[in-house]
């Protein structure tokens, strides 16, 4: 059998983060089986869906190089098919024109939580209590409706529903590839609505139709969707199709445990983009929250395909950890192509204004040395603060005591010695001050404070040997000479 699986996102909103580990997982599993990843966006709710949505899925799923092989399938322009199964299933038997009105419908649920409420009441019998329990649960239990039966007159030109005739007896059940075999009592199945009154096909119908069509063979979702599968099994016996595997996996939760909220940083996909994750880092993780493969951390997009395996997804939800993504993120800011590492940090920089061309010169320059400096693209921006700042510096408190009398003089030293040197370089530049101290009995504890501050004005940076060669002899000088009255 030839493994399909697919990702169904309703355009009603951004792409979160359970959604793109939704698709993530479900991409995993067509390449490790060298099966098809497919799309499909769930549609039909036009009062809610969006182009803008539609674009920030696309958007989000491209950026993760989460890539269906076929174009993606739009649910509202399929709604032609669903009606058709729909009528089919009625001509079959399997389902049935339902006219109970919203007003019976609604007394029906009245009656129930009036029992119920009555079962509660104090000063009644047990007998009471119990009758009226009873009440509660007929009327609260999975809907029947009293137009099943094919002997039931139909309502003159009366409105209608198109409903499934659920099971009368047995049991429904899944054999979850995560949750393990799932099973409720057909009584607990509603007749479930197929076409609404306005002939419009529902949520239910149409993603059994739309992926039997498809040809999925692994549904692989969220738990919140557990209970849908066990209403959609009826549909799929109802019209002949064979049932695909299921597979439910856990929702993502926050780090205290609750469920995953804007209070946690629940953000939509390219949120993590803007805020410098790399998605090579956003994939790497999301792979791992929830998915093991042994102690191994890192992963590839194949890598990860290679090996993996619904199997060792676990069934309890799994605690984003924002420290750990940063982590892997540093470990991919590290390791990536530095030329598209140059890219993405020159975008970051982008940000806060324009880069001048002699700071992006300079940045190239120290990038190899600078890479680590930094988790995330706006931690490693923040660590290149001294070669984009503009002359004259702004000095920071501790800068300005270093650049005090005897400070200056130093630093005069420095320039009138720096300013000899033929070849600008940074172990030119290392040899001109050792030399400085030993000609002076000076130490670079001496001499180094004031160099440091007049070259980035306090601003954390490596070796100042290897500040003075990034920022270049014209850069290095001016700065200097900023600091220096006129009269040293």
């Amino acid at each position: 059998m030839s493994v399909i699986t697919r990702f169904a996102p309703s355009p009603t909103g951004m792409l979160h983060i359970g959604g793109a580990r939704t698709a993530l997982f479900n991409l995993l599993y067509a390449k490790h089986h060298r099966g098809r990843f497919l799309l499909r966006i769930e549609d039909t709710d036009l009062k809610r869906s969006t182009p803008e949505a539609v674009q920030a899925i696309l958007d989000g799923l491209d950026w993760l190089g989460i890539t269906p092989d076929d174009p993606p399938i739009f649910q509202a322009a399929r709604a032609e098919r669903h009606i058709q199964c729909a009528e089919e299933m009625i001509a079959r038997g399997k389902a049935f024109r339902c006219y109970a009105t919203p007003e019976e419908l609604q007394a029906r649920r009245d009656a129930g939580d009036a029992a119920r409420k009555a079962a509660k009441a104090d000063g009644i019998s047990e007998e009471d209590r119990a009758r009226q329990l009873a009440v509660a649960n007929e009327k609260l239990a999975a809907y029947r409706s009293p137009w099943r039966d094919p002997a039931t007159a139909p309502r003159d030109k009366a409105p209608y529903t198109v409903r499934l005739r659920a099971p009368d007896a047995g049991e429904v059940a899944i054999a979850d590839k995560v949750q393990g075999t799932v099973t409720v009592d057909a009584s607990e199945i509603d007749d479930l609505i197929l076409l609404r009154a306005d002939g419009t096909p529902t949520y239910m119908l149409a993603v059994v139709v739309d992926d039997h069509d498809m040809g999925v063979t692994h549904i692989i979702r969220g738990d919140d969707h557990l209970r849908n599968a066990l209403r959609q099994v009826p549909i799929y016996q109802a019209m002949g199709w064979p049932v695909p595997e299921f597979a439910h996996i856990p929702l993502i939760h926050g780090p205290d445990g609750a469920k995953l909220s804007k209070r946690h940083g629940a953000l939509g996909t390219l949120a993590y983009r803007d805020l410098g994750y790399l998605p090579e880092a956003v994939c790497n993780y999301l792979m791992r929250l929830g998915w093991s493969h042994g102690d191994e951390e890192i992963f590839s997009m194949d890598e990860a395909a290679a090996v993996f395996g619904l199997d060792a997804i676990g069934k309890a939800p799994s605690r984003i950890d924002f420290d750990k993504l940063s982590a892997i993120n540093g470990h991919y800011i590290r390791t990536i192509d530095e030329s598209r590492l140059y890219d993405a940090l020159m975008v970051e920089l982008a940000k806060t204004g324009e880069v001048r061309p002699e700071a992006a010169s300079n940045i190239a320059k120290a990038l190899p040395l600078m890479r680590d400096r930094g988790d995330t693209l706006p931690e490693l921006a923040g660590a290149f603060s001294f070669l984009l700042a503009a002359r004259p510096l702004e000095m920071n408190k501790k800068a300005r005591k270093a650049l005090r009398a005897e400070g200056l003089d130093r630093l005069a030293l420095v320039r009138d010695h720096v300013s000899k040197i033929d070849r600008w370089a940074e172990n030119e530049l290392k040899l001109t001050l050792q030399a400085i101290c030993n000609e002076t009995a000076l130490s670079m504890g001496q001499i180094g404070p004031p160099l440091r501050a007049a070259l980035t004005g306090g601003l954390p940076a490596p070796d100042i040997d290897q500040v003075m060669a990034w920022l270049g002899r014209e850069e290095t000088i001016a700065r200097i000479e900023d600091q220096i009255p006129t009269d040293v």
